[in-house]
């Protein structure tokens, strides 16, 4: 009965990574169909080829680093059974999560004070790839900062610890997923405009 139920366990585990896996690899598709065509974009006639990232974008590539190795902070503090430790970094990383958000707002007010919209008179096709792309992006992280949230209440009610740590890990993975892509989508905007 008991080896049932460790497999059972085993199985109903290896169906929940997969299935964040699986959600994971569709992101990652829905992006690079993005990048795609803002590369197939670049060579129209109206691509604008001086445009300048935000200062605020590298700013919030720090920020998003950071808020990573809280969580991984966060997870050898609760496997070490170090529960403040684990609070503060994982508060830390919320905080940082949403002051990464705030920034992405700055930069998009930034690209706004060089003249270019996402839509109208005074929009571009530059532009409005880079809003599209950084917002969903951002919409992406929003929805990181409510697992981060999730994962900050269940360690509260004191379900995670060493052995028992899914729905941390889950989580985790997550949110290192959207902070990779960030990333990769900052060096990408880096190596397309620079």
């Amino acid at each position: 009965m008991a080896i049932e139920n460790k497999s059972a366990e085993e199985k109903h585990i290896r169906a929940r990574k997969m299935m964040l896996w699986f959600g994971i690899i569709s992101l990652s598709m829905s992006f690079a169909g993005l990048l795609s065509a803002f590369i197939v974009s670049s060579s129209r006639p109206d691509w604008v080829d001086d445009f300048v990232i935000p200062t605020y974008f590298t700013f919030s590539t720090f920020v998003i680093i950071l808020s990573s190795v809280l969580v991984v902070l966060a997870k050898k503090a609760i496997l070490n059974n170090q529960r403040s430790l684990a609070t503060n970094t994982l508060l830390g990383a919320f905080l940082l999560g949403v002051i990464f958000i705030v920034m992405q707002f700055l930069g998009f007010q930034e690209i706004t004070e060089q003249g270019y919209y996402f839509t109208g008179n005074a929009s571009n096709v530059t532009a409005s790839y880079i809003y599209i792309i950084a917002f969903l992006h951002v919409v992406h992280i929003f929805s990181g900062i409510i697992v981060l949230g999730v994962v900050i209440y269940n360690h509260f009610k004191k379900r995670y610890r060493s052995g028992q740590i899914l729905g941390f890990e889950l989580g985790a993975t997550f949110w290192h997923f959207v902070d990779v892509l960030w990333l990769l989508l900052f060096f990408f905007f880096l190596y397309f405009l620079g």
